[in-house]
């Protein structure tokens, strides 16, 4: 079976498919190979980090540069993390003709709880990592926290990413 992927648009239900926004039996009878599972995986798991790692990084900046607690900076980080990942799911579908509120529920739907497990990864290197979250913008441990924290979000997501691709609840063709 042939598969068209895009580098955005493939795990994304086309506006063509039949059927509502959470109706997958086409999808769980059209198999997918185990090397496509895998690539399907890792690339929606390098999206998932570039929307959640640009909100992360963003939020993190703005938290450490104002001066801000380190609970108001987690939450701003937290929060442009699930803001960037969202908005990067839905632009693709935009584009591709879906209205508003149905990119919305399907991004929701689709990749809520990915992003949700890189945050929480991400977070967790951040504050756990010695110096991190006392270091300034100008310090290498920040910089060096901020990429450990990334590396470990993606780690967590992609086998989330891998069981939602295995049971047709994102990624369809």
């Amino acid at each position: 079976m042939e598969h068209e992927h895009n580098n955005h648009d493939s795990h994304h239900e086309h506006p063509t498919h039949s059927g509502n926004d959470t109706d997958h039996s086409a999808h769980k009878d059209a198999a997918i190979t185990d090397r496509e599972r895998l690539w399907l995986s890792t690339s929606a798991t390098i999206h998932c980090l570039i929307g959640c790692g640009l909100g992360e990084v963003a939020g993190m900046v703005i938290g450490t540069g104002l001066g801000l607690s380190n609970l108001k900076t987690i939450v701003i980080a937290i929060l442009l993390g699930f803001f960037f990942g969202f908005l990067l799911g839905i632009l693709p579908l935009l584009r591709a003709g879906f209205s508003f509120r149905r990119a919305l529920r399907q991004v929701f739907i689709a990749e809520s709880l990915s992003i949700a497990v890189m945050e929480t990864a991400e977070v967790l290197v951040q504050v756990y990592t010695p110096g991190v979250m006392e270091a300034g913008l100008l310090s290498a441990i920040f910089w060096i926290g901020m990429g450990l924290s990334l590396i470990a979000g993606f780690i967590a997501a992609w086998p989330i990413n891998y069981i939602l691709i295995g049971k047709g609840i994102r990624h369809q063709h």
